[in-house]
């Protein structure tokens, strides 16, 4: 048994299964462009009380954990993206000390584990390429034919901040237009390609053990996906790919910088070379990941 198929969430339940392809036929039904621009709008207003009720429902309804938000009071959001991109209190995620790899996000393990050949797991019965996932680039997937991924859900409760796993330089960006889906667990089961179709934003980088990538993956409402050295990324929704280099600059961000982050919830993907490596024992598909925790170590 593969290490991917090892880690391969349990399979469906019967009972949920015409539930599930009904939420999954649903996805193909929306008009999720209008709708995640619409919402995108009504997330940067300024709504005065309206803003602060709706905050205090979502803080409500999902469970958010305000005591480690900068700052507490829901009031003190002047939009919805503000408080969706909160920051933390200093101290609240520190890093794993000896830690190759620490987790980048808040957040589930959809799937992690060994890049069979150039295929990547996405759930039972799904797998899709590093180079569909890389925008077709296949320079770049080269090198992590044989190599190992996860793959990180970030849900509406969470931290949407983006940080590194590892030391690294910048080396590239990529946006890659695409569909919106939902990229929550059900869909992920019954949409084939789901992370190489939707929109998404690539970087690359050089690490201590070659280049590794992390990819953040639009969905449907994720009004837009920003970095710390451009900014928004995909504001105005260009339908052609556009890609940026940082080969001549010296773009270096250190392990547990703050890299992005998402207005509203996503999935990162993340890409290692084929080198040795041993993943956080802990771990496994389905499980809560807090950004900081040890994620891996290479061997």
């Amino acid at each position: 048994m593969s290490m991917a198929a090892a880690h391969d969430e349990s399979q469906l339940r019967p009972a949920g299964w015409l539930l599930d392809k009904l939420k999954i036929a649903t996805q193909y039904a929306l008009p999720k462009q209008a709708l995640t621009q619409a919402l995108g709008r009504l997330a940067a207003a300024e709504g005065g009380a309206a803003t602060t009720a709706v905050i205090r429902w979502f803080i409500r309804h999902y469970g958010v954990n305000m005591l480690e938000a900068v700052p507490q009071d829901p009031a003190a959001y002047r939009t919805f993206n503000e408080f969706f991109t909160r920051p933390l209190a200093s101290g609240a995620r520190p890093l794993t000390k000896g830690a190759d790899l620490v987790c980048p996000v808040d957040g589930a393990i959809s799937q992690f584990g060994a890049i069979e050949g150039d295929q990547i797991f996405q759930a039972k019965g799904h797998h899709y390429s590093t180079v569909a996932l890389l925008g077709g680039d296949t320079a770049l997937a080269a090198h992590f034919h044989g190599g190992h991924f996860a793959t990180l859900y970030l849900a509406p409760k969470d931290y949407h901040r983006i940080h590194m796993p590892c030391a690294g330089k910048l080396l590239g960006m990529k946006h890659v237009p695409g569909a919106l889906f939902s990229v929550n667990p059900v869909t992920a089961r019954g949409v084939p390609g789901l992370f190489a179709r939707n929109e998404r934003v690539v970087c690359v980088f050089e690490g201590e053990r070659g280049p590794w990538v992390l990819v953040l993956v639009g969905a449907t409402i994720v009004g837009s996906m920003a970095t710390t050295w451009h900014g928004v990324v995909n504001g105005q929704r260009p339908t052609r790919v556009r890609e940026w280099t940082y080969e001549g600059q010296e773009v270096r961000l250190a392990q547990g910088d703050e890299m992005g982050r998402f207005q509203l919830g996503s999935t990162v993907v993340l890409l290692f070379p084929q080198k040795r490596l041993a993943w956080n024992i802990a771990w496994g598909a389905g499980a809560d990941v807090r950004m900081g925790e040890r994620m891996a170590d290479w061997l």
